[in-house]
C-alpha cells in the first residue's frame, strides 16, 4: 500500500462496463513524511467514498481489483482506506504524524 492525497475527481461520460457506477479520483502520491513523491498523479477507483483533500492509502496493479465487485474490471489503482496517523521510525526514534 502507498500513501496519497486526493486532489480531484474524474468525470467520464463513457466508461468500460466493468467501471459502471464506480467513482474515479485523481490522487497525488506521497512519501512516508507526507511530502509529494513526484509530479505525477494517479487515477484510482474510489472504494471508500474519499473526497478532495483526504489522506488515503491505495493499491496498484492486479491487487487493485480485489477491492471491487468485478475482479475483471480494467483497474490499475484503487483507493482502499483513509489514513488517520503515520508513525515513522528513523534511527530508533518514532515520529508520529497525527492528521487532523
Amino acid at each position: 500500500m502507498r500513501l496519497a492525497r486526493v486532489v480531484g475527481t474524474v468525470v467520464a461520460s463513457t466508461k468500460d462496463k466493468g467501471l459502471q457506477g464506480e467513482k474515479l479520483l485523481v490522487i497525488q502520491p506521497l512519501d512516508e513524511q507526507l511530502n509529494v513523491a513526484s509530479d505525477e498523479v494517479v487515477v484510482a477507483v474510489d472504494c471508500v467514498a474519499a473526497g478532495p483533500g483526504d489522506l488515503v492509502f491505495y493499491t496498484l496493479a492486479r491487487e487493485a481489483t480485489f477491492a471491487l465487485k468485478n475482479y475483471n474490471a480494467p483497474v490499475d489503482a484503487a483507493v482502499t482506506g483513509f489514513v488517520d496517523q503515520v508513525n515513522v521510525e528513523v534511527e530508533g526514534k518514532v515520529d508520529n504524524l497525527i492528521l487532523e
